[in-house]
């Protein structure tokens, strides 16, 4: 997991024109000009132009340090060409920055101060979703999301965190902790599912892979086996 203070910039590089927009000469020039953009996970932003000068754009206050708008006032093609890159996803917006999504790599924005592991909308977890335990091969279901780290949640009836657990010592300690059910042992009465039968497990987030939505994995029967913590 990568996470910075600065995020690397943009490459330096001119933009497309969208077919039959009528762009006036500053918003032309923003898409038509090589720059390249910084984000710093603030509301700053640092530009390189075309000529190799550069300038510092606050992107909420619409303000930039180059002539055209220190003097004239002007919303300058610098703070365009940062309001351009952060709606098309090239840099993330204010008070964001880039890492990498713990399962696949690919970047993804989140909070400047968002404690990790990071993951991007593919591989994001809701209640709900089913995963796969990697160590097991079990069908899960999603049925909690904490912020609480897996070594400060306790395994009930046992000596052991969740990080402590010793199938999920190979699992960073400060992964957040899901809650899961095994939906096999799930039994549904006259009234809906049956409390008792509705135990929930606790496991370390980068334990579990997220299938895909609307599918039901691979099809493999789900096993009956130790699971890793409560």
């Amino acid at each position: 997991m990568t996470q910075s203070g600065t995020t690397a910039a943009s490459s330096r590089t001119t933009l497309p024109v969208p077919r039959g927009a009528e762009l006036d000469e500053r918003s032309l020039r923003a898409r038509t000009e090589p720059m390249s953009v910084t984000a710093f996970g603030t509301d700053l932003y640092e530009v390189e132009s075309a000529s190799g000068e550069t300038y510092h754009v606050n992107l909420p206050a619409g303000r930039c340090t180059c002539p055209d708008h220190a003097f004239r006032g002007e919303r300058c093609k610098h703070v365009r060409r940062v309001a351009i890159e952060v709606n098309e996803g090239r840099v993330p917006p204010p008070g964001e920055v880039a890492v990498d999504c713990a399962t696949c790599g690919a970047t993804t924005f989140v909070a400047r101060d968002a404690p990790g592991p990071h993951f991007c909308s593919e591989h994001r977890l809701r209640p709900g979703d089913r995963v796969r335990d990697r160590e097991t091969g079990d069908r899960l279901q999603v049925v909690a999301l904490s912020d609480r780290r897996a070594d400060e949640v306790a395994v009930e009836n046992s000596v052991y965190t969740v990080a402590d657990y010793p199938s999920n010592r190979g699992y960073p300690a400060d992964d957040p902790v899901v809650g899961v059910v095994y939906p096999q042992s799930v039994r549904i009465g006259a009234d809906g599912p049956v409390p008792e039968s509705l135990r929930v497990y606790s496991f370390p987030r980068t334990r579990l892979e997220r299938l895909p939505r609307g599918g039901r994995g691979d099809g493999r029967r789900m096993n009956r086996v130790q699971p890793a913590g409560r």
